[in-house]
């Protein structure tokens, strides 16, 4: 018979194995992400253009910031709070080391981006 404690040692195991196979949602479709065909625009602007300084669905540092929660949060790494207004001047005009994408992207793109940056 299984002792107690090695019962709960594996199950917490299996638990922890589980959560860190869910919690990097980048593999998902969208449409297991539920996302809209804005949001699915969004997610492919920022696949092209942010995801290789910055995480979507980790807490993992690239070059940039993740920006897992971030219209969530109070405040960007500026200290700003995340408006779209003051997320789309950063991805637009550019701050500290990211670069400005105002003659990248067209408006849709950004507003595609921010529709994306909502569901993290």
């Amino acid at each position: 018979m299984a002792k107690p404690g090695a019962v709960l040692a594996i199950c917490s195991a299996a638990a922890l194995l589980l959560a860190s196979c869910q919690s990097d949602k980048s593999r998902w479709t969208d449409a297991q992400l539920h996302l809209t065909a804005e949001q699915s625009e969004g997610r492919k602007v920022f696949d092209t253009y942010c995801s290789s300084c910055h995480s979507a669905y980790t807490s993992k540092k690239l070059t940039g910031p993740p920006l897992t929660n971030l219209c969530h949060r109070r405040a960007m790494p500026s200290g700003m709070p995340p408006t779209d207004e003051r997320i789309s001047a950063v991805v637009m005009r550019g701050r500290g080391m990211m670069p400005a994408f105002e003659s990248v992207l067209e408006p849709s793109d950004l507003q595609a981006l921010l529709a994306y940056l909502h569901t993290l």
